[in-house]
């Protein structure tokens, strides 16, 4: 199991001294891994990165959240198309820097929708996900998608949902990613959905976030249920640290996130405080056993 925090956390760009202070914050901090998402796929360097990552002793995993003008469940093929060509290219950048995986909102727009999702637009997602995930076993790359809030995406905002989508995708190398913040909003507990979603096979990747995104703890997340729920289904998968405050992320990046007000400004402490709140609460969960 890695434990590991988002780029996010230390850096709102990833040029040389954003990837420089993400990749060194997440290390300093006693992270094993480094999420980084990949906002900026013509100006991004990869192969800068791999190196920092190998001086760092650190993995990667790689996110995206795809814009109304890369919706692969647009039902214009166009768009479809455009959103299939940047993921392509996201998973150029992630086997240059020797990862494993890309998650996130990868099979939608990051978005509020205005209307349900389409049907056509559904199978439009699936189809080009099935491609994208062709492409990705030749890389060694697994994809994992991200269920998000009903403000994030049409196309499911639960467990269940997630894997009834998975379902119609039709391959086994595709998995789900489910996030504390957004199942907070969304599930009935913290404990169900993961059970239902690992029995189905199909946990790959986890992110641990606060309900108003700012120090774990200090808010309503369920995190001893969800924690103990990991235990009993024995993930072993990354599990990452994300919150956000536009102290750090652009501007434009925050308005997407609806960051409307700062409950963090030290980056250092926040990470260091999250990767011990982390390895304690799965420390903990593992002493049920001799009870």
């Amino acid at each position: 199991m890695q434990i590991g925090a988002h780029g996010l956390v230390f850096s709102g760009q990833f040029n040389e001294p954003g990837l420089r202070r993400a990749i060194e914050g997440t290390k300093n901090a006693g992270f094993d891994l480094i999420e980084i998402p990949l906002m900026d796929l013509q100006g991004f360097d990869s192969a800068l990165a791999a190196r920092m990552l190998a001086d760092n002793d650190l993995a990667v995993s790689s996110s995206l959240g795809l814009t109304a003008d890369t919706d692969l469940s647009s039902e214009d093929s166009k768009v479809v198309a455009a959103g299939e060509d940047a993921l392509e290219r996201c998973l150029e950048h992630v086997a240059v820097m020797g990862g494993d995986m890309l998650c996130g909102v990868i099979y939608s727009a990051m978005r509020k929708y205005m209307a349900p999702s389409t049907e056509r637009g559904i199978a439009n997602s699936q189809a080009a996900l099935a491609r994208l995930a062709e492409k990705a076993s030749a890389h060694g790359i697994r994809l994992s998608l991200e269920v998000v809030n009903r403000y994030e995406s049409n196309i499911f905002n639960t467990g269940r949902g997630a894997l009834g989508f998975v379902d119609g995708i039709g391959r086994d190398d595709i998995s789900v990613h489910l996030d504390t913040y957004h199942m907070n909003i969304e599930e009935s507990d913290l404990f169900q959905p993961v059970h239902d979603v690992a029995a189905a096979g199909k946990l790959g990747y986890v992110h641990i976030g606060e309900s108003h995104r700012g120090y774990l703890g200090t808010g309503t997340v369920d995190f001893p249920t969800f924690f103990r729920a990991l235990h009993d289904v024995q993930y072993d998968g990354p599990i990452v640290f994300e919150s956000f405050s536009s102290a750090v992320v652009s501007a434009q990046l925050s308005h997407t996130l609806g960051i409307w007000r700062n409950l963090w400004e030290d980056s250092d402490d926040l990470a260091a405080h999250a990767n011990r709140f982390i390895r304690d609460g799965l420390h903990a969960v593992r002493t049920i056993d001799r009870h």
